[in-house]
């Protein structure tokens, strides 16, 4: 087989698979630019932003320290949650529906309750917060373009087996030959490294930049905030999270005290 033949075929057939890749890349980076700003949009709001970290510093304890600093909600130090007065008022409402769900929670108790007891057994705090939850893009991740049809893909390794049985029983004769071989052979090279350039131009495992990944790390301003005006009352609220119930005695009735030589008998009720 003539050098020149397998020249025109694999230098051409190189040249096409990598204006595909190109255009392939260039609408891969358009998606992931879209994907981007939906979460940058979403992550605007700092509720989202900590949606999902662990319990410290997540969206239900963010919710709480913001109603603590607006004054709507005490905290004693068994982690028991108490409304004031103020948050019966409609002026004073928190403005955001995670602290307003979790205030309405502890509006419709009639006895101080833990944010254990909340997320735990409250179904209203619990369906404001799923969905808030789903406005929430699935993940960093891009629907990744079509994969190349097998047709296709069986047309490029049997043009690549063509070229290369073809180059190596080829015996050259002249400088025009052995350049037309030779870009044979760099073709037929470039097209083995195409597949794994091919597979990233397709945005195989992109989730995202290093931009949005700390944007999603980031403290919710009313957690810094309560920890520098009141650390006292953000270490109760963290152990209000791990209690899920009030009373100290797991939710048993105390046996009441009586004076000593009163006569009455001790009452478990």
């Amino acid at each position: 087989m003539h050098a020149y033949t397998l020249a025109s075929v694999a230098v051409p057939v190189t040249a096409a698979l990598y204006g595909l890749t190109g255009e392939l890349r260039r609408r891969t980076a358009a998606r992931q630019r879209r994907a981007l700003d939906r979460w940058a949009a979403v992550l605007a709001d700092p509720y989202q932003a900590v949606m999902g970290r662990w319990r410290p510093y997540d969206t239900t304890q963010a919710a709480a320290a913001c109603l603590v600093l607006d004054g709507l909600v005490t905290v004693n130090h068994r982690g028991n949650l108490s409304p004031r007065p103020a948050a019966s008022d409609p002026a004073r409402v928190p403005g955001h529906p995670v602290p307003e769900a979790l205030l309405a929670a502890l509006l419709r108790r009639t006895a101080p309750a833990t944010l254990g007891s909340i997320e735990e057994r409250d179904a209203g705090y619990a369906a404001a917060l799923a969905e808030f939850r789903t406005a929430r893009p699935a993940l960093l991740k891009v629907e990744e373009p079509g994969r190349p049809t097998v047709v296709g893909l069986y047309l490029v390794m049997a043009e690549m087996l063509f070229c290369v049985f073809g180059l190596m029983s080829l015996r050259p004769e002249g400088d025009a030959a052995w350049t037309a071989a030779w870009a044979a052979w760099t073709a037929v090279i470039a097209q083995v490294i195409w597949f794994p350039v091919h597979k990233r131009a397709r945005g195989a495992g992109w989730t995202g930049d290093a931009d949005v990944a700390q944007a999603v790390t980031l403290t919710h301003p009313a957690l810094a905030m309560l920890d520098a005006r009141d650390p006292e009352a953000l270490r109760r609220l963290g152990v209000s999270r791990t209690r899920t119930r009030r009373g100290r005695n797991r939710g048993r009735p105390r046996r009441r005290r009586v004076p000593a030589g009163s006569g009455e008998v001790l009452s478990s009720g």
